[in-house]
């Protein structure tokens, strides 16, 4: 039997955030919901998305995320995992940061 999958949606610095979890769980902290054994998709080669390499940068080697209940904007059991996004607050619009562009010479 596959354990349960959980697609939590929470603000963060003025974006909406997007992550896959294989625990979601009242914290021990009180105020705080854990969020852990997060779930990213492994592609060996070439980056297919840059937001959710990303997302494994900056969350990669994290245990546990202990997120303020106040910033959780949605939790969903979901039955297989999606796409990871990064959105703006405002317009719900996915952050993506572009490849570099060469420099103009001076």
């Amino acid at each position: 039997m596959a354990k349960t999958l959980y697609k939590v949606t929470f603000l963060n610095a003025g974006k909406v955030y997007e992550l896959y979890a294989r625990h979601v769980a009242s914290g021990a902290l009180w105020g705080f919901t854990e969020v852990g054994e997060l779930v990213f998709d492994v592609h060996e080669g070439l980056v297919v998305d840059p937001t959710e390499e990303r997302l494994r940068d900056e969350f990669g080697n994290t245990r546990m995320l202990h997120l303020p209940m106040h910033s959780i904007v949605r939790i969903e059991e979901v039955e297989r995992k999606g796409q990871s996004a990064i959105r703006d607050a405002a317009t719900g619009e996915k952050v993506v940061t572009p490849f570099p562009l060469p420099a103009k010479p001076r």
